[in-house]
């Protein structure tokens, strides 16, 4: 059978679809092979590659708060620290390394000096999803071996071609922003940063999905409407629609992942007739 990579993207309350999504695939019998992840694709896809029940994952969305992982910052570069989220991240997942989870898994980020994405293939797993998650101006960048890393989505939100790199033949891309659309109001000064960075998003996506489309089996969109990436009450509607999207595109999933073997036995009949 094909080998199955999923490509998580960035969406910040939104990438709680990624959960839903997860139990559907589950529940219907798929597990990946590869998983890589951006931003809050980082933080449901590596928890999950490292083992992390998604009965946990959701028991953790119901509770959490915007204040579980916020701290105020102590320095300039960014409205709050990361020293909560790391916390939480440590009490759920623990400290792990990523070239050890059970599922083979990559994030990634941007580095501000060299202008470039980095990919966290190794190391300190909770480090990859910190770095991967810093949005900027909310949270200050990580200065690590000479690099200031924040968001990956500022370059690659749906890090999708990376699995391919990894090994795997069939590839799903979910992306939970879609085609972010302009709010007829006019938000207040943190609101343009905000929707600023989502449109330089969208230009990025529309511009890698000509480049690597081809190679990409299924690119999916929740349906999740107007929902605020940086709102977490919604977080349930998230889940439910990630959920009946993985629901909905399972059967074809599977009916790609079977094809893989058809053709397998193919190609060695062939091989042993030559």
């Amino acid at each position: 059978m094909k080998k199955l990579g999923l490509a998580l993207g960035a969406g910040g309350a939104r990438g709680l679809a990624h959960v839903g999504f997860l139990t559907a695939l589950e529940e219907e019998g798929i597990k990946p092979d590869f998983i890589t992840g951006c931003s809050m694709g980082s933080v449901i896809g590596g928890a999950y590659a490292a083992g992390v029940s998604l009965n946990t994952m959701r028991h953790i969305v119901s509770h959490l708060r915007i204040v579980d992982l916020i701290t105020p910052a102590k320095s300039k570069g960014g409205l709050f620290g990361t020293k909560k989220m790391r916390e939480l991240l440590e009490r759920f997942i623990g400290k792990k390394q990523i070239e050890n989870l059970k599922i083979p898994f990559r994030c990634i980020a941007v580095d501000m000096l060299s202008q470039e994405i980095v990919e966290f293939s190794k190391g300190d797993l909770i480090e990859g999803i910190i770095a991967s998650s810093s949005i900027p101006a909310l949270f200050h960048p990580m200065e690590k071996d000479g690099k200031r890393l924040i968001d990956g989505g500022v370059f690659e939100r749906v890090p999708a071609h990376r699995v391919k790199e990894m090994g795997a033949d069939v590839i799903v891309a979910v992306d939970v922003l879609g085609d972010v659309g302009t709010t007829e109001e006019i938000p207040g000064t943190m609101g343009i940063l905000l929707h600023t960075f989502d449109l330089m998003g969208n230009h990025h996506t529309r511009a890698y999905h000509e480049k690597y489309g081809k190679e990409i089996d299924f690119w999916l969109d929740p349906h999740l409407g107007n929902m605020s990436q940086y709102n977490l009450k919604d977080g349930h509607f998230a889940m439910e629609q990630g959920y009946a999207l993985g629901k909905e595109y399972a059967p074809k999933i599977k009916e790609k992942l079977k094809n893989g073997r058809i053709h397998k036995k193919l190609s060695e009949i062939k091989k042993k007739e030559e």
